[in-house]
């Protein structure tokens, strides 16, 4: 085949790809959004960004939804800055500037903290407490009642087997949550989205590549999970569609009471 053919049949199946990943994430965001009830006409949406790939596909889907949807609602993303050195801060407004988005920064010492002598067990639990925490109080000064998060369903399961395995309990995020008597709602319209389609979906946008700067990142209890998940998933394809079904048919009569 001539190479100005192979050229093109490259770029059509490029093209197919993106177009594909696009299709499988909005229809299994959408999902979510619809299942859940999560968002309505005058949301004010506070988006946590962190920098990673589920973060950033979030934010560009949300704000990609705006323009074709009768429903309106505000964005107003917010980076907590864990206060490692060689942060990306900087660089992340400028990538929400180019998405029509101005990020806030909250600087705070928490990873520091987390990573204390006194908290070496379990660094990441407390880091991650903290800024849930201060979350919140961004989503009181901004009037935001909505907080949207960009975990997907690989972190759904990641987070029963961790509860399960180092907390004894059986638990795990929801799509939808309220907390502080209904006055704040959590949600992750990214749910029923598999971290894969998410990943193959930031590469095929060029989401820029921002270094984690955590010494945990890559070495958490929640990295043991994955790595052990994934290879049951090797083993068979179904088991993780079970897995994330089961999660909602509990038989609670074959439970220890």
């Amino acid at each position: 085949m001539p190479n100005f053919l192979i050229g093109l049949l490259n770029e059509y199946r490029d093209l197919m790809s993106r177009s594909n990943s696009y299709k499988t994430l909005n229809r299994a965001m959408g999902k979510a959004l619809h299942k859940y009830d999560m968002i309505h006409d005058g949301d004010r949406i506070l988006v946590g960004v962190s920098g990673g790939k589920d973060s950033l596909t979030l934010a560009w889907m949300l704000k990609e939804r705006q323009t074709r949807i009768p429903i309106r609602y505000e964005l107003f993303p917010v980076f907590i800055d864990p206060g490692f050195e060689d942060g990306f801060d900087k660089s992340l407004q400028r990538y929400c500037k180019d998405l029509g988005l101005s990020l806030r920064v909250e600087f705070t010492d928490y990873g520091i903290v987390g990573h204390g002598p006194e908290n070496r067990e379990n660094p990441c639990f407390l880091c991650s407490r903290l800024r849930r925490k201060r979350l919140f109080e961004v989503a009181a000064e901004l009037g935001c009642r909505k907080i949207a998060l960009g975990h997907n369903k690989d972190d759904i399961i990641e987070t029963l087997f961790v509860n399960m395995c180092f907390a004894g309990e059986i638990s795990t995020m929801m799509p939808s949550q309220s907390f502080f008597q209904n006055k704040y709602t959590i949600i992750r319209p990214l749910a029923f989205a598999d971290e894969d389609v998410i990943r193959r979906f930031a590469r095929e946008q060029a989401f820029p590549d921002f270094v984690n700067p955590c010494p945990s990142a890559g070495n958490s209890k929640r990295q043991e999970i994955k790595t052990l998940l994934h290879r049951l998933y090797r083993g068979n394809r179904k088991i993780k569609g079970n897995i994330f079904r089961s999660m909602s048919h509990v038989n609670a009569d074959y439970l220890l009471k």
